[in-house]
């Protein structure tokens, strides 16, 4: 049995939870049946279908997050100064390589303190050890905030945390009011705020995938006491003045969770929403600047003797353990690096994506397949990354006609709000790429503490 009274680290938490799931299997069964009940009546959706879970939760220790509350932040202070980079200086401007339209429309620096209001910063994190490696970053996209809300409610109806809670305190995080602290700190420093703003929500909403998310965020803004709306963003109005929202109310502010990529593929649809971003008559958190961080040419960027020359020795030395070997998919890497002969080393991922789409994997080829990805992908719009195997631990999923034990790779993201860490969003799989595409379980991100006698 595992001592309880101090965990070395997350793996030593993941094998005492299993434990206790162990020791009353049946009424952690039972219990489970109870928890998906909730989980079926919550607003715990993506495209109208209720999110696939795990049983067990993963959990932080209160070690764990400072840690990763002071490596996100360091994370957070390089990518503005990349993006600080960007607007002052042509010759990095270009090595990004975005087209005429959506240069200029990042190039309108936002009139507010914040360059980069909203992030979630994925990692592969080692649960032993606590190395990590990232995997990507996502800008005002960032999602699932309400998952993992919803998650550890429905945690709550389990018997296994039932047991722990005799020794152990648990808390969430708290992701919805808390933006919107951070979104009207921001607002308040521009030159467009206004006396009771009223806040559009704006997505292309037939994607239906945040739609009970995006009500969550409706909510906390008007526990706050301001107007909100979501809005489809394809039906905005503007009439010179005023970026006016479907149902005729004239927008201050914008929450846009709609990604650059989505936007400039349709830009003929939004050309309402584009006028008035353009013409600084709507307060857009965040604005198009924050595509710089987004766009996965960055981590070949970011390991550019370039970008280390605006940077201290001490954020250099940070890339070079923890962002992954970042090449262009061209003829020189693939020869340079023997990447044909070597596929279990790499994997391609296009430079403007969200999502999985697009990924592949060499140790998911075969010799052939992979010579024809790398045929079909070269020298266009892909990158060529380091593989990282992701942390494994053990969780079990009692949805199953017979469940059992199985060791899950792991992913988490970290919210930054404001520049501060803000939560995590954890998500398992049986396979290496994690993402709704291949195989996600959602699983609650929650902090354990040992109660004091």
């Amino acid at each position: 049995m595992i001592e309880r009274s101090v965990f070395m680290n997350m793996k030593e938490i993941n094998l005492l939870y299993k434990e206790i799931i162990e020791k009353k299997f049946e009424e952690n069964l039972r219990s489970s049946k109870v928890s998906q009940d909730y989980l079926e009546s919550s607003t715990a959706k993506y495209k109208g279908r209720t999110i696939y879970s795990l049983y067990m939760p993963k959990l932080f220790t209160d070690e764990d997050v400072a840690y990763l509350k002071e490596k996100s932040e360091t994370m957070y202070r390089i990518l503005v100064k990349v993006m600080q980079e960007y607007f002052e200086k042509e010759d990095y401007r270009e090595l990004f390589g975005f087209d005429g339209e959506l240069k200029e429309l990042i190039l309108k620096r936002p009139p507010y303190y914040c360059l980069l209001p909203i992030c979630r910063l994925d990692i592969f994190l080692n649960e032993e050890d606590r190395s990590f490696k990232y995997c990507e970053f996502n800008a005002d996209g960032s999602s699932s905030m309400n998952e993992d809300r919803e998650l550890n409610i429905a945690l709550k109806l389990t018997q296994a945390y039932k047991d722990l809670t005799e020794e152990y305190e648990f808390y969430s995080f708290e992701l919805f009011d808390s933006w919107v602290k951070t979104f009207m700190d921001i607002y308040n420093t521009s030159p467009l705020k206004v006396d009771n703003p009223h806040i559009a929500i704006t997505d292309f909403l037939e994607k239906g995938c945040s739609i009970e998310e995006f009500t969550e965020f409706k909510k906390a803004f008007e526990r706050a006491g301001y107007s909100a709306e979501i809005c489809e963003i394809r039906n905005f109005t503007f009439d010179g003045e005023s970026l006016i929202s479907p149902t005729g109310r004239k927008v201050d502010a914008i929450y846009r969770r709609a990604v650059t990529t989505d936007i400039m593929h349709n830009k003929a649809q939004v050309q309402p929403f584009l006028n008035a971003v353009k013409q600084n008559k709507v307060c857009l958190i965040g604005d198009f600047c924050t595509q710089i961080i987004h766009n996965k040419i960055l981590f070949y960027i970011l390991h550019m003797d370039r970008t280390k020359q605006f940077l201290t020795a001490e954020e250099a030395e940070y890339i070079d353990s923890h962002i992954p070997k970042t090449v262009k998919l061209n003829d020189r890497y693939i020869n340079e690096l023997n990447v044909l002969s070597t596929k279990d080393r790499w994997i391609i991922k296009p430079e403007d994506s969200y999502g999985a789409k697009g990924v592949y994997a060499g140790i998911h080829f075969t010799d052939g397949q992979w010579a024809s990805l790398i045929d079909k992908h070269k020298n266009s719009d892909y990158i060529i990354q380091e593989f990282i195997m992701p942390y494994p631990s053990y969780n079990i999923d009692f949805k199953k006609k017979h469940p059992e034990f199985k060791l899950y790779s792991n992913l988490t993201g970290m919210y930054m709000y404001g520049g501060k860490l803000a939560g995590f969003y954890s998500r398992q799989s049986k396979k290496e790429i994690i993402s709704t595409e291949h195989d996600e379980n959602d699983v609650a991100s929650t902090i354990i503490r040992k109660k004091r006698v």
